[in-house]
């Protein structure tokens, strides 16, 4: 694989206004569930800063994606950037992808029978856009990035938040700024 694409999200910026989730929403899904992507709050209890912060979170299109290893009809692939692609067409609804990430990503919609998720818009990508989600994050917070070392290596990248699944299982392609030590993240 050439390079890793992925997502890179200042939580001190992102303001939880849902632009990224509206976005995502009204680019690809009629349904009202399920949702790609999808912000949560930070746990205020667990911190003592005054603002509230933060986070938004779709499918993270991992170096060792769960959901391509469990799925039994190969209705997943990854690309030579590193987007994992669900082709919905070959999916039979087995939910084991929706069992098998840590993350919750991939999500059932019951109307169609089948999983769904974000396909980090590689449609766009291919004709040089940015994601639905980056391109209507107003502040700035969500960014379109190449995960490598030399992005691990910059002060303040965090390869994970409290609370979320360990980065060993699948070596999501997600980085953060953000927030301090000691916070937690509420899932509302």
């Amino acid at each position: 694989m050439s390079k890793q694409l992925g997502f890179l999200l200042d939580s001190e910026k992102c303001v939880g206004c849902r632009g990224c989730e509206m976005a995502c929403k009204n680019e690809y899904q009629s349904d009202p569930t399920p949702r790609w992507r999808q912000v949560f709050k930070l746990d205020e209890n667990s911190y003592s800063l005054p603002a509230r912060m933060f986070f938004s979170m779709a499918c993270n299109h991992c170096a060792e994606p769960q959901c391509l290893k469990v799925c039994p009809v190969g209705a997943y692939t990854k690309r030579e950037d590193g987007i994992v692609v669900h082709d919905h067409d070959r999916c039979i609804g087995c939910r084991l992808c929706t069992m098998a990430c840590p993350y919750d990503r991939p999500q059932f919609n019951p109307s169609k029978g089948k999983a769904e998720k974000c396909s980090l818009c590689y449609q766009r990508i291919d004709q040089g856009q940015k994601p639905a989600c980056v391109a209507a994050c107003i502040p700035g917070a969500l960014q379109l990035v190449e995960i490598n070392e030399q992005l691990d290596r910059k002060t303040g990248v965090l390869k994970t938040l409290p609370g979320l699944p360990s980065p060993a299982i699948t070596n999501p392609s997600i980085r953060f700024i953000g927030p301090k030590q000691g916070q937690q993240i509420r899932r509302d």
